[in-house]
């Protein structure tokens, strides 16, 4: 697939990916002044997208930003550039999809740009099987570097902002270390929080524990986890959790959009548990993928060499 064939919503138009040029005095540019949200296909089918856009809105409230568009519309539009861009998929392929939106330009911007509000992009790309794929044989290794977690009382950590240096320049040290390991970064007061659009678990004793939701993004894959799990039966507790948790976890796991559970194999270095994925973990993701109807785990590892 040419990226260049592929249909983006911009400022009202459905136009080729190639023509969409934001102008470089917009303010998600200047400042990362703009919020995002992305949800993700299966077998071509979007996942909780109104829950998706949802969250959107509620990072736009934070902000103060208004999109011009209601979300009803927002649903619309990104069903709407799903649909032009599915026929260039294969059939064993799926999307990231995601709605973007900054709050546009300021006044003396204006004249070189006509644009009045908001800017506002929805697009999408194809998942990164390929690169992901050893990740559900092998397990994540996790890593937490010195960069931490920027905290509530700075900014939110539930607005999904286009602001993502803080999580970035954790992923580089970590990255710098072990290409292949995935960042976790701590809070401010050691415990876990979250990575890079992912969200972690432990399982000791058959019962769930994560973070709490007020010191992270309560990601959408996250809270499907939880409602599986206690559906199942499980116990899930939302608390601090520090390394010394996560050293004596029986399991671990993160969630993500594209990835949406996928089991640790290792946190630091200090192996975790004795079986990638346990039977906790196992069990979660079959229940999801029961949940999607779709088994992601197999779509991932056929991808293997």
């Amino acid at each position: 697939m040419a990226p260049t064939d592929r249909i983006a919503y911009y400022n009202g138009r459905f136009i080729p990916e190639r023509e969409v040029l934001v102008p470089f005095r917009d303010r998600g540019f200047k400042y990362g002044d703009a919020v995002f949200d992305t949800t993700r296909t299966f077998g071509h089918r979007v996942f909780k997208l109104a829950e998706h856009v949802e969250r959107l809105y509620r990072s736009l409230r934070y902000l103060r930003i208004d999109p011009g568009v209601s979300q009803e519309k927002m649903v619309a539009i990104t069903e709407e550039v799903l649909r032009r861009n599915l026929s260039l998929l294969e059939p064993d392929e799926d999307y990231w999809v995601t709605q973007r939106v900054s709050r546009g330009l300021d006044p003396s911007a204006r004249e070189m740009w006509p644009q009045e509000g908001a800017t506002v992009i929805v697009e999408c790309v194809p998942l990164p099987l390929r690169e992901r794929a050893a990740l559900y044989r092998d397990g994540i290794r996790v890593m937490t570097p010195s960069v931490r977690r920027t905290p509530p009382d700075a900014l939110s950590p539930r607005v999904k902002t286009h602001n993502y240096l803080n999580l970035i320049a954790g992923g580089l040290e970590v990255q710098a270390q072990d290409p292949s390991a995935w960042a976790l970064l701590l809070d401010t007061a050691g415990n876990l929080a979250e990575g890079l659009g992912s969200n972690i678990f432990l399982v000791q004793k058959g019962t769930l524990f994560t973070p709490r939701e007020q010191a992270v993004l309560s990601g959408i894959s996250r809270e499907t986890v939880i409602d599986l799990a206690r559906e199942a039966g499980l116990t899930v507790v939302e608390k601090d959790l520090d390394l010394y948790d996560a050293y004596n976890a029986e399991e671990a796991f993160l969630t993500s959009t594209s990835l949406c559970v996928c089991p640790v194999a290792s946190v630091n270095g200090a192996r975790i548990g004795t079986a990638v994925p346990g039977p906790v973990t196992r069990q979660l993701t079959e229940a999801y993928c029961r949940f999607v109807d779709f088994d992601f785990v197999a779509q991932y590892l056929k991808r293997l060499g």
